[in-house]
């Protein structure tokens, strides 16, 4: 596998680069390391063959809800469409929480948005941030941040370990 994405990644034949195709090895590399005990090594071999797979798994549910959207004549896929398409794809299993966590995010939006307007309404100087007034709009700002939500591993017997999705 590293012999064909480093002849790809030369590859210039008016198609994607194999580099630009595939998610930053470090980014999944962090990911894969929340996953694992702190004393856990991870081998390059491993970080390359899982950046294949996540890049290849979020293009085949782009592409499903692409083409939903070119069905229905839109040019914008969203949230929505991304949860139809795993649903579509069998991985209902994660459909329903991600669902659930668009519904909150979407909520967390409305009411960020609505904060961020009784402030503008307010006082106007409040809404803009200047370097000298940062200590005071860090507040506000605080107030309105999102909330991280944990999603339940389906189908897992041993719960303590499951990382940044439990």
């Amino acid at each position: 596998m590293a012999e064909n994405a480093g002849a790809s990644a030369s590859n210039d034949d008016g198609g994607i680069k194999e580099q630009e195709r595939l998610l930053p090895i470090a980014n999944v590399g962090r990911i894969m390391k929340q996953i694992l005990p702190p004393n856990a090594k991870i081998s390059k071999e491993a970080k390359e063959t899982m950046q294949e797979c996540v890049s290849e798994f979020i293009s085949f549910v782009t592409s499903e809800a692409s083409e939903k959207c070119r069905k229905e004549r839109r040019k914008t896929v969203n949230g929505d469409d991304i949860c139809w398409a795993l649903a579509t794809l069998g991985f209902d299993d994660y459909a329903v929480p991600l669902r659930r966590y668009l519904h909150k995010y979407r909520e967390l939006e409305g009411d960020k948005a609505a904060n961020q307007d009784k402030v503008g309404n307010s006082n106007t100087d409040q809404g803009r941030e200047e370097p000298s007034s940062y200590g005071r709009n860090q507040t506000i700002n605080q107030a309105v941040a999102p909330t991280p939500l944990k999603f339940s591993m389906i189908g897992s017997s041993n719960n303590s370990n499951l990382g940044p999705f439990n």
